[in-house]
């Protein structure tokens, strides 16, 4: 056979091996590093950190606050791993402590947000100073009270706050003006207000009290002022609106002001597996801001035996229930029971009295 003999003819390449990549159980490229950690954004580790939220992040990152390895960052669109060393305003990154939720009992009349340029309280300034930076799990109005969840894991923060996720809000509202059940069924298919569409609503009359109607109404969504919204387009102006609960954490005995933490067993459980992988939270970080005891918004423990101020840190001398005064805060949650509509709920049991309303006979003593 005759060699080819044309100068302008190119010798075949070698074909190049096709790079050879790990695949995770989903089928995707697993971008695994050699230390064992995947990358991830930058914003989502320093929300992980309890420092902000991502979008605080991103917005530190643009304003020149981050840095890498030393070399400051320009874009938000970094991933890292946990060998690269992170800085913020000159100081490193935190350590992650474990996943941890609060419940609070938000009052009446403050923000729900980190700072107010006009001044105006928030619900961080009611929190004790031992807790750890915490964010809120979405947003209740300046005007709502109830139950609000907090915790130090912006991974956590972010799921829980998704519509996808799917968990019942309940309220107990007050609306000035007449509704039947038969309008309220209504809200069941959804309803557009001003160009929005809102989901189902669930909403029942528990009672007429003079011009006002008390309702219980439970959301999935959760948007900006939703319930007062969807109320108002069918006749109702809210007045009160109180949260009862949050999926399945509920505002129960909590007083207002007061913040209780969730033990990580039964907040393992409440979530589930999948929000459990889904948010990334870490149960097996330690903990750096031990909080051994509750705090009520009055600044004290509960009382009892080892109840300790927490401004002092000395210990408090429990008062007699017959003498001691009634706060403002317990005649609020003497309310919050007698509006509590949980099945079975008794408001009566323990002082004293039956369901139907009469004292127990007092035994006697002398009888043996």
């Amino acid at each position: 056979m005759m060699k080819n003999t044309d100068k302008n003819t190119k010798p075949a390449r070698k074909r190049q091996p096709l790079p050879s990549h790990n695949y995770d159980v989903a089928g995707k490229i697993d971008k695994t590093d050699s230390s064992g950690q995947k990358p991830e954004r930058i914003a989502k580790r320093m929300a992980r950190a309890g420092l902000c939220s991502r979008r605080e992040a991103e917005a530190w990152i643009n304003a020149g606050r981050v840095s890498v390895n030393g070399k400051l960052l320009d874009s938000p669109a970094t991933t890292i791993t946990l060998a690269d060393r992170v800085e913020v305003d000159g100081n490193p990154l935190p350590g992650r402590e474990r996943t941890r939720l609060w419940l609070f009992h938000k009052p009446s009349g403050v923000l729900s947000t980190n700072h107010d340029p006009e001044g105006r309280p928030t619900i961080f300034e009611q929190l004790p100073s031992h807790l750890p930076r915490m964010l809120s799990i979405g947003r209740l109005d300046m005007s709502t009270e109830g139950l609000i969840l907090m915790t130090n894991d912006g991974g956590l923060a972010r799921i829980l706050e998704l519509p996808s996720t799917g968990w019942l809000r309940r309220y107990k509202v007050r609306a000035h003006g007449k509704v039947d059940q038969v309008r309220l069924e209504g809200l069941k298919d959804g309803i557009a207000v001003d160009g929005i569409l809102y989901g189902p609503v669930e909403a029942v009359v528990d009672r007429e009290q003079g011009s006002n109607t008390w309702l219980t109404v439970a959301i999935r969504e959760g948007k900006n002022r939703e319930v007062k919204n969807v109320l108002g387009a069918i006749g109702l102006e809210v007045n009160r609106l109180i949260r009862l609960s949050y999926g399945p954490f509920q505002l129960g005995d909590l007083a207002v002001g007061e913040v209780r933490e969730i033990r990580a067993r039964t907040l393992r459980d409440q979530l589930g597996e999948r929000l459990v992988s889904q948010s990334g939270a870490d149960f097996d970080a330690p903990i750096f801001h031990p909080s051994n005891i509750e705090y009520s918004g009055s600044g004290k423990t509960k009382s009892g035996k080892n109840a300790v101020d927490a401004k002092t840190r000395r210990k408090v001398k429990p008062k007699s229930r017959q003498n001691r005064k009634i706060s403002k805060g317990e005649m609020a949650v003497g309310t919050m029971e007698r509006l509590t509509t949980r099945k079975g709920h008794n408001p009566e049991a323990g002082r004293g009295r039956k369901s139907g309303g009469k004292p127990f006979a007092k035994p006697n003593r002398k009888s043996k």
